[in-house]
C-alpha cells in the first residue's frame, strides 16, 4: 500500500541535506562548545554558523538568537521571562483564545501567579481584530503574545498592524511563529515583534531544537540556570547536532521557499475546491486567503474526526484532526469553538497540511477515497441529516 503524508503542520521529514550536516557533527565534530581546545572551538564555530543561518532567515542579528529545545520552551521563556522581568510596571497581559497550548497554558500559569490575562476572541476566520486589540490595551499592559499563524486552521494574524500599536505604547510583543518560520517569509523588523518562537521540525529540520528571537536590549528573566550558555539566557550544554540541523534547515528554507510555496499554493487551492465541490455539507475553516500555503482545514457535518483519521490511515493517508498535540482528545478543538462552530461540527474536523514532496497525484488519490469515507461514516451516524 502506498503511504502518503499530509500532516506537515504536525511535523516534517528531515531534509537529507540536514541529516548529512548533523551526521558530521555526531561523528566528527563532537566537542563541547564551551571547551577551549580545538574540538570545543570547532563545535563553537558550528553553533555560531547555525545561529547566523537562523538569523538570516528571519531578518535578525545573530546575537538575537537563543537556542532552545523547541517552540514550547521558546514560548515559555519569552512569556514567563518577560512577565517576571517587567511585573514592576504592571501585571496585565494579552493573548488570544486560539493560541497553541504552549502559550495558553503558560498564560494560565501566570494567572495563578497573580497576573491578569485578557484572552481576545477571534472572528469566523480565526483572526484577532486590531480594533478589539486596541480596546484591550490598558495602562498596566506589559506583554502581548499572538501567534503568527494558527496551527489548526492555518489563518495568518495581522501581526504587523498589532506590532505598530505595541511599539507606540511601549508594550513587549511576542509571537509564536512556529507554523510560519521556514514556510512563509518572516521578518522580525517588518512584524514589529520583540520576541519570536520557532521550531526546526516544522520546516524539515530535526525535532527537539528551536529558537527564540530576543530583540536587543529587551529584558527577560531566564528560566533555566546553570552553566551560563546562550549568554546566560538558557543554561545547559548545547545540542550541537540539533542546532546545526536547525541552521541547515533554515538555509534551505530561505533558498527554496519561493518554489515550495508556489507549488503548495496551487495544491492547497485545488484540494480545498475539490473538498467543497465533491463532499456535501463540508465547510472550510480559517481565512480563505490569508493562510499558510498548502494548509487545508475542513469540517464535515455528521462525522467524527478520529474515525475519519483511522479510515484514512487504513488506506495510506496521514492527516490530523485539529492540532496534533490534542488529537485523541474527546473534547472538540478550542480553536474551532472560538471560530463559532458548534460542538457537533467541530468534532468532524480534518486538517490536511501538504509539504514540498506532495504532488497533484496525491490530491487526486486522496479525493478518490475521502468522499466515500465521509459518506460511510455519515451513514452510521444517527445525528447526520442532509
Amino acid at each position: 500500500m502506498q503511504r502518503t503524508y499530509m500532516d506537515h503542520s504536525a511535523t516534517t521529514p528531515v531534509h537529507p541535506d540536514v541529516v548529512k550536516e548533523m551526521l558530521t557533527v555526531l561523528t566528527d565534530n563532537f566537542g563541547n562548545p564551551s571547551s577551549i581546545h580545538g574540538f570545543g572551538r570547532s563545535a563553537r564555530e558550528a553553533v555560531e554558523q547555525a545561529r547566523s543561518q537562523v538569523a538570516d532567515l528571519i531578518g535578525a542579528k545573530s546575537e538575537e538568537i537563543i537556542f532552545t529545545s523547541g517552540g514550547t520552551e521558546a514560548d515559555n521563556l519569552a512569556i514567563i521571562g518577560a512577565a517576571y522581568a517587567h511585573r514592576d510596571r504592571g501585571r496585565h497581559l494579552i493573548t488570544s483564545k486560539i493560541e497553541h497550548h504552549a502559550v495558553l497554558d503558560t498564560f494560565k500559569f501566570l494567572e495563578r501567579q497573580g497576573f491578569e490575562v485578557s484572552f481576545l476572541p477571534v472572528d469566523q476566520y480565526g483572526q484577532v481584530s486590531p480594533e478589539l486589540f486596541k480596546e484591550a490595551i490598558r495602562d498596566d499592559t506589559i506583554l502581548v503574545s499572538l501567534m503568527h499563524a494558527n496551527n489548526e486552521v492555518g489563518t495568518i494574524q495581522p501581526i504587523a498592524e498589532i506590532g505598530r500599536m505595541t511599539r507606540e505604547r511601549g508594550i513587549l510583543f511576542h509571537t509564536d511563529a512556529v507554523q510560519t518560520v521556514g514556510r512563509i517569509p518572516v521578518d522580525v523588523s517588518s512584524l514589529g515583534v520583540d520576541m519570536l518562537s520557532l521550531s526546526a521540525h516544522k520546516f524539515y529540520g530535526p525535532k527537539g531544537i528551536g529558537a527564540l528571537y530576543l530583540r536587543r536590549r529587551v529584558k527577560i528573566q531566564p528560566l533555566v540556570h546553570g552553566g551560563g550558555q546562550e549568554r546566560k539566557w538558557r543554561s545547559g550544554t548545547e545540542n550541537v547536532p540539533g542546532i546545526v540541523g536547525l541552521g541547515k534547515a533554515a538555509e534551505l528554507a530561505r533558498d527554496e521557499m519561493p518554489q515550495r510555496n508556489a507549488k503548495l499554493t496551487e495544491l492547497g487551492r485545488t484540494l480545498a475546491q475539490r473538498i467543497t465541490s465533491e463532499i456535501p455539507d463540508s465547510i472550510l475553516t480559517g481565512h480563505p486567503e490569508q493562510r499558510i500555503p498548502g494548509h487545508v482545514s475542513a469540517c464535515f457535518a455528521g462525522v467524527e474526526g478520529e474515525s475519519m483519521l483511522i479510515r484514512l490511515d487504513m488506506v495510506g493517508f496521514a492527516a490530523s484532526s485539529g492540532s496534533a498535540c490534542t488529537s485523541g482528545a474527546l473534547e472538540p478543538s478550542h480553536v474551532l469553538l472560538a471560530l463559532g462552530l458548534s460542538h457537533e461540527v467541530a468534532h468532524g474536523s480534518l486538517r490536511l497540511s501538504l509539504g514540498k514532496d506532495n504532488t497533484m497525484e496525491d490530491v487526486d488519490r486522496l479525493m478518490q477515497v475521502l468522499p466515500e469515507i465521509v459518506s460511510g461514516l455519515r451513514a452510521m451516524s444517527p445525528l447526520y441529516k442532509k
